[in-house]
């Protein structure tokens, strides 16, 4: 049951990563954290380490039943006031060249990256403040963007278009609850370093091994190795979901980029046909490359 004086966010994807450092981030900060896991072992990690400041819940995306159970379980704690804020961060990245990746990976890609945020936002926007029997400031809504929803790099086709669609997705969201004063702000990130880098090794080259795109896939894959590792801390971006609820005014989008004026600023200034080209370069996906 919630004290008088404790307010209380849901986070979404909150075992590793962005997520976890948004918990630690919020539930030192006094907070009481609503963490979204998909196992029991990482529930049990998050009580451990964070004792009683953080509650686990059992939150699949893309299972509307453990949404709602969730949310349940929220609006009891609450006992009658509103949530602060829920932080849509849960997430997956699904890579592969576009003429040749399973249409059914793209579709699992945008079930948990755009679907899934729209699932976690209705089952917990009533105790953000739709719910008008609710007492208590209304609480903001967080996006995890990225910046590939801006940039659209080779190969990670299916995460781009999915983060893409969520940056509209926000747009519209926001000013649709204006009618409940409820804020949403988009946070893009670029490289951060987390676990999910470790996972590139992972990706399946060889399933592509019949087409032209192997070397220039080899290329990001050792460019994601290298460079994730050494992006943000996750807890910088944890500051900035924290500043994004907390502050009276805060700014619609916030792009966290390592190296911004390289990563982030030049790119955005010059032409769109000359930074294609570039990276196209950079990577390998000239014509004369299929000479390799």
């Amino acid at each position: 049951m919630a004290s008088s004086n404790t307010r209380a966010v849901v986070i979404t994807g909150a075992s590793t990563g962005i997520g976890h450092a948004c918990a630690k981030v919020l539930a030192e900060s006094g907070f009481h954290v609503f963490a979204g896991v998909r196992k029991d072992e990482d529930a049990q990690k998050l009580t451990d380490e964070f004792g009683g400041a953080v509650t686990p819940l059992m939150m699949d995306v893309t299972r509307p039943d453990q949404l709602d159970a969730a949310a349940r379980t929220v609006r009891n704690w609450l006992d009658g006031r509103t949530l602060a804020g829920l932080v849509n961060n849960a997430g997956i990245a699904v890579a592969g060249p576009l003429l040749h990746i399973d249409p059914e990976e793209v579709e699992q890609q945008f079930q948990v990256n755009l679907l899934g945020v729209l699932r976690a936002t209705q089952a917990f926007a009533p105790l953000l403040g739709a719910d008008k029997t609710l007492t208590g400031a209304p609480g903001r809504i967080v996006m995890m963007s990225s910046v590939g929803g801006k940039m659209g790099m080779p190969f990670v086709g299916p995460y781009a278009a999915s983060k893409h669609a969520l940056e509209g997705l926000s747009k519209s969201l926001r000013k649709e609850l204006a009618l409940y004063d409820i804020g949403v702000v988009i946070i893009g990130p670029g490289a951060v370093a987390t676990p999910i880098w470790d996972k590139a090794d992972d990706i399946d080259i060889d399933k592509y091994r019949d087409t032209d795109y192997v070397p220039a896939m080899k290329n990001v894959l050792n460019w994601m190795k290298t460079r994730g590792p050494n992006g943000l801390k996750p807890e910088v971006i944890g500051e900035k979901v924290k500043h994004a609820i907390t502050a009276d005014k805060p700014r619609l989008r916030y792009a966290l980029v390592p190296q911004r004026l390289q990563n982030w600023t030049i790119p955005r200034l010059l032409p769109e046909r000359m930074v294609d080209k570039i990276t196209v370069k950079q990577v390998g996906l000239r014509p004369e490359d299929l000479e390799r």
